[in-house]
């Protein structure tokens, strides 16, 4: 049970945080059982003060308590963080990274032990518990260890287990980046309607909260989203015609191109990790 688990998060930054804020507000976690590392001082008084959890400025105390370890930092320090806290780190732990775009190869090549590992993509929508994250787990993950990670990454969201690991760099292409390509029709959508009359605040609004309605229609109903987009549709109407042109103009395309390049360059950025953790001495 995630309760009386004795959960590090190592490095406090904004997914950090928002996993602390997800666990307590939740109800997943207890604050006293959450340890926080950071090196800035200042972040760490900040949730200690907000959240009530323990703050610790070593890792590898804070490794040494705990039954769950989640690594929150950036992928180009992950492989030093790693190699600090190895010593502490054995199969009676679960191991969590969250670092973008490092494998579960590059984890374990670093390690060099047998241990339960899990590899998890969260998304930006993680700040207001919305996040889709996806969960991979190592070979020696139990389906125990899965359960406690769908755990708390529901906290801040939703989440699914991907049984094949080589399909991370696809999440990464789709879910990682994709709040960036909504951001960006939102934008588009806004300007449009500056464009036709309305007020840059009303448009981003209505902009904004036709994106938020027709994404919750779609999970509440369940339904295909062409079966949707023809409800909308009706004969010779103005949804028809506003949807010929985005056809016409090739935006299907667009994203579909816009996730098949970010995949690839998730897994360009992959090897460059792998190389950076064998520069490392990994």
């Amino acid at each position: 049970m995630l309760k009386d688990k004795k959960i590090s998060i190592i490095g406090c930054g904004n997914m950090g945080e928002a996993l602390v804020s997800g666990l307590i507000t939740s109800g997943s976690a207890n604050p006293e059982n959450i340890i926080c590392t950071d090196i800035r001082m200042n972040k760490l008084e900040s949730v200690a003060k907000k959240y009530g959890v323990v703050t610790l400025t070593e890792n590898i105390k804070a490794v040494e308590f705990s039954d769950i370890i989640i690594y929150a930092v950036k992928p180009q320090i992950i492989a030093s963080v790693l190699k600090e806290t190895a010593p502490c780190l054995d199969m009676s732990k679960l191991i969590i990274s969250i670092a973008a775009g490092v494998p579960l190869a590059a984890i374990e090549s670093c390690l060099k032990k047998e241990l339960r590992l899990i590899r998890v993509m969260p998304n930006i929508a993680a700040f207001v518990k919305e996040s889709a994250s996806v969960i991979a787990a190592g070979a020696n993950a139990t389906k125990e260890d899965i359960d406690l990670s769908m755990e708390i990454f529901n906290s801040m969201g939703k989440s699914i287990f991907l049984k094949e690991n080589v399909l991370m760099d696809a999440i990464t292409g789709l879910s990682g980046s994709g709040p960036a390509y909504i951001f960006l029709i939102v934008d588009a959508l806004a300007d449009a309607g500056v464009k036709v009359g309305l007020s840059r605040e009303d448009a981003l609004f209505l902009s904004t909260q036709t994106i938020l309605g027709a994404a919750k229609l779609l999970m509440e109903t369940k339904e295909h989203p062409g079966r949707l987009k023809d409800m909308v549709t009706s004969p010779g109407g103005t949804a028809i015609a506003g949807i010929h042109t985005l056809e016409k103009g090739g935006l299907r395309t667009t994203l579909i191109n816009a996730v098949e390049v970010a995949t690839q360059r998730s897994k360009e950025l992959g090897e460059i990790v792998m190389r950076n953790f064998t520069n490392n001495g990994c």
